[in-house]
């Protein structure tokens, strides 16, 4: 069964890399990738170099996973083991549950918080089964774990002021027109961020190997000022060479500072994915090597020196995974579109009353601010925030003076943590020095400052979500491991492998599904050229009335047939429908603003068929949602009557829709005058139906909530059948 632990830790840490690594590669990578300082394939070199060099030099991090939160040397051999797989076997539910009900999750937190809840079971369960006198102090190395969890908490508040004030200083500085004043003093700027990443990288992240001689690692800690003086001087004098010679120094900066946050990730985050299997491991090896079972394992507390094999095996891993994941890719869009200098909305999430209330509270205290600054002091200032306008900042997310902020600020953070051997979440570190660099760019201006505050209260939300899941999950599951023995741990592992075959082809099944907007398509075929842009505009509309369409049919009959599941399925498709819909008004303003003017005349007909597809979508959802609420909530069905009534109302959308859609695929409008005819004659039949229904009222009444749902369903197909004739007409318009 030890036997057995053993190679379950091992392709569990595996996996973890595999999935650590799509998910938090966008800490290293989103600067580079936002700024696009230079090609794919250099940038995730650079990375995957720095990814190599970060797991060469993590050791020393491992022992929070062997001695962090807990005294080994109050478990035996077969309880340590336990509470390793335990951790393992919980964290892979916890990302199981965490994922399907869409909440961001953080491998440090789900790596300290599991250890810890796994940690308390053993300890609970030597307690209630009376094997110990100790008490649950004794168990829990809970000062260190209260500096581990302290340090997590204020790295996020650090990362974002550090980064705000850092910011906010180089744009004073520099400003968004930066050419002139950097000629000038971007050597010295950069030479700044390039000493703190050589220091922190070289001296303390290289200090542990043999790469860097003792002695000058030793005089580099004894004389900190001199060491970073002669750095900073040494590295302006360098990159003034190269600035001399036509280089542009702010891509060696930021590629510089990829390499050093890549380096950082890997030397504080690999703990989290291969720390718990290597402390079991070390564990197995310790008790094969005394020949029994020990019945303490203090041994894990002494500080260890991992294997090279082992650590360059994982490395490999990562930087396969980093090459290769397509979800790391997507991964990267949330950062920058919360970060993103565009003042458009960057989400289509509803704001939450927090945010408003800091939007308010924000403004607030900037007009009080703005009554004592002299007004020449504030001109100063906002001449230096003026930002670029879309066509001189192209379509990068942000400049290179913020990626290089935003890598430095993050660099640093990281690495001082790894020295203290504090396992910080590099998620939430980067994640709020991006936010507080795009704070102090003045990026969260009115129209979108709600949503993004949104966005950074959400994830911050899950830091301790993810903690009280992992804890509480993690002291389930080692609870049912020990009491359940070999039959437990045999019955969970194969849950948990369960669990990974589901996530990777629901994984597979969302990434098949994952497509360009239909925005984005019509802006490229629009660059083409006007044919283009025609078809793949007619082929979005075709689509949408054809999803239109099936949700109607479906949802009619399911109603008369009081189908429960296919009416939930289809508020479902009715939501996510509603949801692009939406979330295409605002990705629409973008592209007109980059309209030549030849198009600029049939520019209006973009909006209107947006929106006319929107309110559709919106008139579709208010037929769904009240159906299966009606459905679900058991109440009286449909009379014949209304049936009857309401087949005849659908027949005659099909027919208008399947004309629609004629029309759509041969992109001729022949027709259109037979479909206006064809929506007043149901209209006629709409208001025939509504008359007999007011008949059947007088006269025997009936269900009080059918008889709603009825007169629901004709309003809104009325309505949804009248914005399809406009979008219709607008489309017509819009190919002549």
């Amino acid at each position: 069964m030890d036997l057995f632990i053993v190679i379950t830790l091992a392709l569990l840490a595996v996996m973890g890399i595999i999935v650590g690594v799509s998910n938090d590669a966008v800490n290293f990578l989103n600067a580079a990738f936002g700024s696009k300082v230079a090609k794919k394939s250099v940038i995730l070199a650079v990375a995957g170099v720095g990814v190599m060099v970060g797991v060469m030099t993590s050791s020393g991090m491992m022992d929070v996973a062997r001695s962090g939160v807990f005294y080994p040397a109050m478990f035996s051999y077969q309880e340590i083991m336990i509470l390793f797989l335990g951790m393992m076997l919980s964290n892979i539910i916890l990302l199981d549950i965490y994922n399907s009900l869409g909440l961001p999750t953080s491998t440090t937190v789900s790596l300290v918080f599991g250890l810890l809840g796994s940690a308390m079971a053993l300890a609970l369960y030597n307690i209630w089964g009376g094997t110990t006198d100790a008490s649950l102090g004794e168990f829990i190395n809970s000062g260190n774990a209260l500096a581990i969890v302290s340090g997590i908490l204020l790295s996020v508040v650090l990362a974002f002021f550090t980064g705000h004030l850092l910011m906010y200083i180089s744009r004073i500085l520099f400003s968004f027109r930066y050419s002139k004043m950097f000629n000038r003093l971007g050597a010295l700027w950069c030479g700044i961020t390039l000493a703190g990443i050589i220091y922190f990288t070289v001296f303390k992240g290289l200090k542990s190997t043999t790469l860097i001689p003792v002695e000058l690692t030793n005089y580099v800690n004894e004389n900190t000022g001199l060491a970073l003086l002669i750095l900073w001087l040494g590295s302006s004098l360098l990159l003034w060479v190269l600035q001399r010679l036509n280089v542009n120094i702010l891509r060696v900066s930021i590629l510089a500072g990829t390499f050093s946050l890549a380096l950082a990730f890997a030397g504080n985050d690999l703990v989290n994915f291969i720390g718990v299997p290597y402390a079991g491991y070390d564990s197995y090896m310790i008790a094969h090597a005394a020949g029994t079972e020990p019945t303490s394992m203090e041994a894990l507390a002494n500080p260890t020196q991992a294997n090279f094999w082992i650590m360059c095996a994982a490395g490999m891993v990562m930087v396969v995974t980093l090459f290769t994941s397509k979800k790391a890719m997507r991964v990267i869009e949330t950062e920058r579109k919360l970060s993103s200098q565009s003042e458009e909305a960057p989400t289509n999430s509803d704001a939450t009353v927090a945010a408003r209330g800091i939007v308010r509270g924000a403004r607030a205290l900037n007009d009080a601010l703005a009554i004592i600054t002299p007004k020449r002091v504030r001109d100063i200032i906002n001449s230096r925030f003026e930002p670029l306008s879309e066509e001189e900042r192209g379509d990068v997310n942000y400049d290179l003076i913020r990626a290089t902020v935003n890598l430095t600020a993050a660099a640093i953070l990281i690495s001082i943590g790894t020295q203290l051997k504090l396992p910080l979440s590099t998620t939430y570190v980067v994640f709020m020095v991006s936010m507080g660099t795009s704070l102090a760019d003045r990026a969260w201006g009115r129209e979108s400052a709600v949503y993004r505050i949104t966005g950074v209260t959400t994830v911050i939300m899950g830091w301790f979500i993810t903690a009280l899941g992992g804890f509480l999950i993690a002291l389930a599951v080692t609870l049912v491991l020990a009491y359940g023995g070999t039959v437990a741990i045999i019955a969970i592992t194969l849950i948990c492998v369960a669990l990974i075959i589901k996530s990777n082809f629901s994984g597979k099944k969302q990434e098949d599904k994952h497509e360009e907007s239909a925005v984005a398509r019509i802006g490229d075929a629009l660059k083409q050229s006007p044919e283009e842009a025609l078809i793949a505009y007619t082929e979005h509309v075709c689509a949408s009335m054809d999803k239109v369409t099936m949700i109607y049919d479906r949802t009619i009959v399911a109603v008369f047939k009081e189908n429960r599941k296919v009416l939930r399925d289809m508020v479902r498709e009715a939501e996510e429908f509603y949801q692009s819909t939406r979330q295409q008004k605002y990705e629409l303003l973008p592209m007109l603003r980059n309209l030549e003017e030849s198009d600029v005349s049939t520019g209006h007909y973009y909006v209107q068929i947006v929106d006319y597809i929107s309110e559709t979508s919106k008139a579709l959802l208010h037929i769904t949602r009240p159906c299966y609420k009606h459905v679900d909530n058991n109440h009286t069905g449909l009379s014949k009557e209304q049936v009857y009534d309401l087949k005849r109302i659908n027949d005659r959308v099909e027919e208008i829709f399947g004309e629609i859609n004629q029309m759509l695929r041969t992109r001729t409008f022949d027709s259109m005058e037979r479909v206006l005819n064809m929506r007043d004659e149901m209209f006629d039949l709409i208001d025939e139906v509504m008359q007999n229904q007011l008949r059947r009222l007088r006269d025997t009444g009936g269900s009080s909530s059918a008889n709603m749902l009825f007169f629901n369903i004709l309003t809104e197909t009325k309505t949804m059948v009248l914005h399809s004739r406009n979008i219709m007409k607008s489309l017509e318009h819009f190919v002549h």
